[in-house]
């Protein structure tokens, strides 16, 4: 996939990801950049992780720039919740309603986000162990 390629060159090392006109997340949501789609309406947009954990491994991004957890207001609320019934829509349409999936919501470099977009990770396919159950 062409999309997946060019990401991954969009990914290096101290780039600086939080300015809006710079956002790989934001062109990918402009159709700027190729990404591998499954969801998009006009408030989000739904693709592929380029550096997958589990079989399923997908993002759902707000089409607003909004740079971090730390950054949503108020006015946010729906959007988060929009992100969530999103995530398990797609989950259940994967079939891993009753398997599981695991949502995570990364903030800051040392909880490893790496690109400075909120961005909603839905992850499932296989057994996942870690820190919370």
């Amino acid at each position: 996939m062409p999309g997946v390629l060019l990401l991954k060159a969009h990914r290096s090392e101290g780039a600086d990801m939080s300015a809006e006109g710079d956002c790989i997340f934001c062109q990918i949501a402009k159709g700027d950049i190729p990404a591998a789609k499954l969801f998009e309406n006009e408030r989000l947009v739904a693709f592929s992780d380029i550096q997958p954990v589990a079989p399923f491994h997908i993002l759902v991004v707000p089409r607003e720039h909004i740079a971090t957890i730390n950054d949503l207001r108020r006015k946010d609320q729906s959007l988060l919740g929009e992100m969530v019934l999103l995530a398990q829509k797609l989950a259940g349409e994967a079939g891993l309603a009753e398997s599981g999936y695991r949502l995570v919501l990364n903030c800051n470099a040392d909880a490893g986000q790496v690109v400075f977009h909120l961005h909603l990770h839905v992850i499932g396919g296989k057994p996942l162990g870690g820190l919370v159950s």
